[in-house]
């Protein structure tokens, strides 16, 4: 698993950073965008699929948007992550895409063909069960961290979790 942004980047740089694009420097706010983009599209690809690209950049204008509202500049990649997968969803949840063309034969681990087998069992979930997968297994945060990113009970993320795994695994036997 990659390291987190917060373990590429002293966190004293990343408040230092915040603070200055606060006040609308420039080279400040390019640093920040340099430095979240790519979690945004490493959270964004999996729940939005088709239309991950759309979705990150829905989200990081909505980031730098709202920058001023950060109250404290250290909870940036959280603040960011609930950001970026609220506008995942919605972007997941117009385009409507749930059941693409079956899989065939299943490829080696190592096999390129494999991210693509994996993207399209992937496509067969619902947005919400893609978000869930992904904040669990990827970002590995608890139920009640998820739940609270989501603005769900607790109990119903352990619900959409198992029902995401099993789906998950049942379009990866087809």
């Amino acid at each position: 698993m990659e390291p987190t942004p917060t373990q590429a980047v002293e966190p004293a740089r990343i408040v230092a950073l915040v603070r200055a694009a606060q006040r609308g420097d420039r080279l400040a706010v390019s640093g920040l965008l340099e430095l979240v983009t790519p979690y945004v599209r490493r959270l964004c690809g999996p729940i939005a699929l088709d239309d991950g690209p759309d979705a990150t950049q829905e989200a990081l204008i909505a980031v730098f948007r709202r920058l001023r509202q950060l109250e404290e500049p250290a909870a940036l990649f959280g603040w960011v992550r609930a950001i970026a997968v609220r506008e995942a969803v919605r972007h997941a949840q117009r385009a409507g895409r749930y059941a693409p063309a079956e899989l065939t034969e299943v490829p080696a681990p190592g096999d390129p063909q494999l991210a693509a087998d994996i993207r399209d069992v992937l496509d067969r979930l619902t947005p919400e069960h893609r978000a869930v997968l992904v904040l669990r297994d990827l970002e590995g945060m608890d139920e009640r961290q998820t739940a609270e990113l989501l603005g769900v009970a607790t109990g119903t993320v352990k619900s959409r979790l198992s029902r995401a795994r099993l789906s998950f695994r049942r379009a990866w036997q087809q």
